[in-house]
């Protein structure tokens, strides 16, 4: 009976431990279940991160093409996070028309079809670091308007190529960037003319085919300058080879306002070497004054100030003939830029003249001044006149000897004949004497 009774208070108690691990077992699994979601969440939340290329506001996405899709009104750039091979197309929302571009240091690359195409009427401005990279594919097709603010964009072939058809006219404003490609802007297939392009600034390695008639070129640094004088606005010149800060060249050319520059501003003549008039062309040669390749523009001599150049070379010349001093003296003479074929200005030796063809003081560098001087000439010495010739000087008589050496002489001479004769007397009566003996 008692144990019967321990059997039946046991069981209650071995029931409520049991019934607590099952309670928790089931609360473990439960909670590993949900930390296994959530991770699983996490993941695939990390995934998608991970996996984006694009944002518009704070959302991002997969493809670049898709963000252009998601731009509104309040939220119109397309901000590139990381580097993606991506053809993409300018199709906003609708009702959209104006979208930005922010490379953000990254690059976009050509998958297949030109790397960007702009739609008729579609806006495209493209900002930021980074670059556009062609390949064998154009950067960009346009066919409404593009504006290019910074950047790099590079092509194997052409680099932007631009339409105006019956229907629609494309229009293109760079302001800055780098720009690299064999041929950088020219038409698309269809196209009739290339509609309104304008350089504001930037750099172009590369070539532009000519009879781009709607291409203006305001400002820029140009590999080639082959073609480039039709585009220049009237108020520029090109300037070939320019130098950096430092005086190095770069081999660029540079477009900026009409500019002459002379690299021998002052010169002196010296009559000693012989003298002869200037002309114009003379002057510039002399002092190698050069236009900035600009062609609707000629470089005019004063013609006032060259002739009194030439008066004083004059001057100097007939000095020099003469054979009297002439004193220094130094002539400044002004060099303008005037506009080809102007009616006032006929030749180079004209004078600068007046009237809507010359360029006026609001423009920089229209005209450059150069000095020549003529060095000084002394005035010979006179020569000493030559003297009156002297009489010739008599012959010095020959001394004769002296009396008393004279006489000594004589007496020495005496003496040896006395000797003599002696020796010879001596000698005969000897010869004698020998005979009588024998």
């Amino acid at each position: 009976m008692r144990s019967h009774e321990k059997r039946v208070n046991v069981c209650p108690r071995t029931q409520g431990k049991y019934l607590v691990s099952v309670v928790l077992t089931a609360v473990f699994a439960i909670a590993s279940l949900f930390g296994t979601l959530l991770f699983s969440a996490d993941a695939v939340a990390d995934a998608a991160e991970s996996q984006a290329v694009a944002q518009v506001g704070n959302a991002t996405y997969a493809s670049v093409q898709e963000a252009i899709g998601h731009t509104s009104m309040k939220n119109a750039t397309v901000t590139l996070l990381t580097d993606v091979a991506e053809s993409v197309t300018i199709t906003p929302l609708k009702g959209m028309r104006n979208v930005t571009f922010d490379l953000n240091g990254h690059v976009l690359q050509a998958d297949g079809s030109a790397v960007i195409t702009v739609p008729a009427n579609m806006q495209l401005t493209i900002t930021g670091p980074g670059t556009v990279a062609g390949g064998t594919q154009p950067a960009v097709d346009c066919r409404g308007a593009l504006h290019v603010k910074s950047g790099t964009f590079t092509s194997d072939a052409t680099l932007m190529r631009f339409a105006e058809t019956d229907g629609t006219s494309a229009q293109g404003s760079f302001s800055d960037g780098t720009f690299i490609a064999p041929t950088l802007f020219n038409l698309l297939d269809d196209a009739k003319n290339l509609g309104y392009v304008t350089v504001r600034g930037g750099e172009y390695r590369g070539m532009i085919p000519a009879g781009l008639n709607t291409l203006a070129l305001l400002s820029g640094s140009f590999s080639d300058s082959s073609n480039l004088a039709p585009y220049l606005a009237d108020s520029l010149g090109l300037i070939p080879d320019g130098t950096s800060g430092d005086g190095t060249g770069d081999g660029m050319f540079h477009i900026g306002d009409l500019a002459i520059s002379s690299k021998q501003a002052s010169v002196e003549l010296d009559p000693v070497d012989g003298l002869q008039r200037l002309s114009a062309d003379d002057l510039l040669k002399l002092t190698e004054t050069q236009l900035n390749g600009i062609a609707d523009y000629l470089l005019v001599v004063d013609s006032d100030q060259l002739q009194a150049l030439n008066d004083q070379i004059d001057s100097a010349i007939q000095a020099v003939e003469k054979r009297k001093a002439f004193e220094a003296v130094s002539q400044n003479i002004t060099i303008t830029a005037v506009r080809n074929g102007a009616d006032d200005v006929i030749d180079a030796n004209s004078s600068r003249g007046a009237g809507p063809q010359l360029r006026t003081s609001d423009h920089d560098g229209i005209s450059a001044q150069v000095t020549v001087t003529i060095k000084a000439v002394a005035e010979p010495e006179e020569p000493e006149e030559p003297g009156k010739p002297s009489n010739p000087e008599k012959p010095e008589k020959l001394e004769m000897p002296r009396s008393g050496s004279a006489v000594q002489a004589l007496a020495i001479i005496s003496l040896l004949l006395v000797v003599a004769s002696t020796i010879c007397v001596y000698a005969t009566a000897h010869l004698r004497s020998s005979r009588l003996h024998n």
